[in-house]
């Protein structure tokens, strides 16, 4: 005689899904991150091109003021030029930023996340919060690296600061805080973007060709675009000596910001408009 299994009502399935909260959206966010190789050798990158960059960079410009006047060694900003490898290490994590979004949209792997979380800008609340706190511990460890590795250098010159010194802290946690608003635009521009190469792409323009291009611009207007453009504006939050030609340090970070925060709300918007 046939045995009839009872089967248990729909109602019993198990419908957490439903009911994801930010925090666990987080924790699978930073757990996919995390467990990416692409992520680790990514950061790896970020830490060993600022940190060698700027070591050259203080050891070449520090052996080399003999052939210099008084006025322009003064002019020197030591605490900047400590960090000055940050100039390349912006890619790396300005890359990482775009591959924490479009990575999944390349694989397809992003309808099963827009599934299990149907709340869209959940989902890209969580990945920012996770990358961002990446960025910021990532490029502090970086700033503060390249600082005290460059230091020896310009000390043999007695050209050396010190943290304590006014500015100087401000300047090397700028340098940090510098990497995040790198990272942050890549990000951004992956949201919109959605295409690995195309933000990439777009990134590098924006952050390492484009504001050098802007010195050929004429005029006051072209002063103006300059100043405030990308890169240019957020690096001087790393700087101690003040410049009349340039904005304030955190002028210029705040300006900085507002060039990822507006395509993140961009982002965001055309996140829940159009398919996975």
């Amino acid at each position: 005689m046939s045995t009839i299994t009872a089967i248990r009502p729909a109602s019993h399935i198990d419908n957490r899904r439903t009911s994801t909260s930010l925090a666990h959206v987080i924790r699978s966010e930073a757990t996919k991150l995390m467990s990416l190789r692409s992520t680790w050798w990514t950061l790896l990158a970020l830490v060993t091109v600022t940190i060698g960059a700027s070591t050259l960079f203080a050891w070449g410009q520090s052996t080399h003021l003999s052939g210099m006047s008084a006025k322009d060694i003064a002019s020197i900003d030591v605490t900047s030029q400590a960090m000055a490898g940050l100039a390349f290490g912006q890619l790396a994590i300005a890359v990482l930023g775009v591959l924490v979004i479009c990575s999944e949209y390349s694989t397809g792997g992003i309808r099963a996340t827009f599934t299990a979380v149907p709340n869209r800008p959940r989902v890209m609340l969580a990945k920012g919060l996770v990358f961002a706190a990446i960025a910021t511990v990532v490029g502090m460890i970086t700033a503060f690296g390249a600082y005290f590795i460059s230091m020896p250098f310009w000390a043999k010159q007695h050209m050396a600061t010190n943290l304590s010194e006014p500015h100087v802290l401000r300047a090397v946690l700028g340098g940090g805080l510098y990497v995040l608003a790198s990272g942050m635009i890549g990000f951004a521009l992956g949201a919109i973007i959605r295409h690995t190469a195309g933000a990439i792409t777009a990134v590098v323009g924006l952050l390492f060709v484009a504001p050098p291009l802007t010195q050929l611009l004429p005029g006051g207007w072209g002063h103006w675009v300059r100043i405030h453009f990308t890169s240019n504006a957020g690096q001087q939050i790393a700087g101690v000596l003040p410049s009349d030609s340039q904005l304030t340090p955190w002028v210029g970070y705040l300006t900085f910001t507002i060039q990822w925060v507006v395509p993140l709300i961009i982002g965001a918007w055309l996140i829940r408009r159009r398919d996975a």
